[in-house]
């Protein structure tokens, strides 16, 4: 048995290695498909009637004040890499009040050796958000409540992220494609853990139907976590053709673009169940940011951006983040909007695929274009 679990755990540190190394050195982003937020567009104030400086960019959500509407996205741990990325990120969001998620900690369930690549972000941001993080099929097959309160302690996390995976899990050659039972699985741990628990995807978005099958099993939150950005599936194919699995390769190939692009999950998210929900997936400025709150979203997120600038410190994460905050409130001044929920009530116009595919779902799109611009 111990065998088995050391066995188990050098394997998912080098897949976890795999991971960063491919997302720094590759091009695993979507190809053909894009997150739909470029046919959105806020109506421009030209008088705005407020000053920028005074814009409050401020937000609670899960019970937790952000100085800004921004998470950084689950991103590592498991890996020797991981420190230096998370102990980064860590700095960054602690000093500018806002979150993170961290990887999931299967990897330290297994190798005790490797709790230090995530315990270090609690060391470095003692009063951020932080969510832990776990797979929809380990919660099936390996882990119970005793498990997941030990990966929340780990942290001390203010929740916890029960991340869905399936396209990933399909094309991974060690992957483990078992979800019959997730949804169960979900609602007895948001019955029985004292955390918030958070069910994000990873990158090919939540529909409708699965939102509401979601909030009916308690969550406290969603992360649609859509298509547009980071393609795991890109991710697996790199995995499988430098390990010449061409088997692999051609399944990661195929389904690079799959999902639900991200601005058309929010929407379809948002008018469906009346939790939180958190904008991820392809989101790369303060603009995106904007829009993904104006479609009614809590929290905006996004990790590939911040991955290289992780490696060389703390203050080079800061400075990223900076710039997409200026953004955004650069954007909130355009359209008026002088704090989050003045956003929420700007008008913006969704076009092109992005209607077309809202429409044909029987989504109200127009109900954002008729909004009332404050006066």
């Amino acid at each position: 048995m111990g065998r088995e679990l050391e066995h188990e755990g050098n394997s998912i540190r080098s897949r976890k290695s795999d991971h960063i190394h491919i997302c720094l050195n590759e091009n695993v982003e979507a190809k053909n498909v894009t997150t739909g937020f470029e046919e959105i567009f806020f109506i421009h104030r030209a008088l705005p009637e407020l000053n920028l400086e005074k814009i409050d960019l401020s937000t609670e959500v899960f019970g937790h004040k952000f100085s800004a509407p921004i998470m950084i996205s689950s991103i590592t741990g498991g890996a020797e890499e991981s420190l230096k990325i998370n102990a980064s990120i860590a700095e960054a969001v602690e000093d500018l009040g806002l979150g993170m998620g961290i990887g999931s900690q299967r990897a330290a369930l297994e190798d005790p050796d490797l709790k230090r690549t995530y315990t270090i972000v609690r060391e470095k941001a003692p009063s951020a958000f932080l969510a832990a993080n776990i797979g929809a099929p380990q919660i099936i097959r390996d882990y119970g409540i005793g498990e997941l309160m030990e990966i929340v302690d780990m942290i001390s996390a203010d929740a916890l992220i029960i991340h869905l995976n399936p396209l990933q899990e399909a094309i991974q050659p060690e992957g483990e494609a078992f979800y019959e039972g997730a949804l169960e699985k979900i609602s007895e741990i948001t019955e029985k853990l004292d955390v918030p628990v958070i069910v994000k995807e990873t990158g090919a978005g939540i529909s409708s139907e699965d939102a509401k099958r979601l909030e009916e099993a308690g969550v406290a939150g969603i992360d649609v976590a859509g298509a547009g950005g980071t393609s795991w599936a890109a991710v697996e194919y790199y995995r499988a053709r430098r390990r010449k699995n061409r088997f692999a390769e051609e399944i990661g190939l195929e389904f690079w673009d799959w999902g639900i692009p991200t601005a058309i999950s929010v929407v379809e998210t948002i008018q469906s169940v009346s939790i939180p929900v958190i904008a991820s997936g392809g989101i790369r400025s303060g603009l995106e940011v904007a829009k993904a709150i104006g479609l009614g979203a809590s929290l905006a997120g996004f990790a590939l951006p911040v991955l290289k600038p992780a490696l060389e410190g703390g203050e080079k994460v800061k400075e990223k983040i900076e710039v997409i905050i200026q953004q955004l409130r650069t954007t909130m001044f355009l359209v008026g909007a002088d704090s989050i929920k003045e956003l929420r009530r700007a008008p913006l116009i969704i076009t092109g695929k992005t209607a077309e595919w809202l429409k044909l779902r029987g989504f109200n799109i127009e109900l954002y274009a008729r909004r009332k611009m404050r006066i």
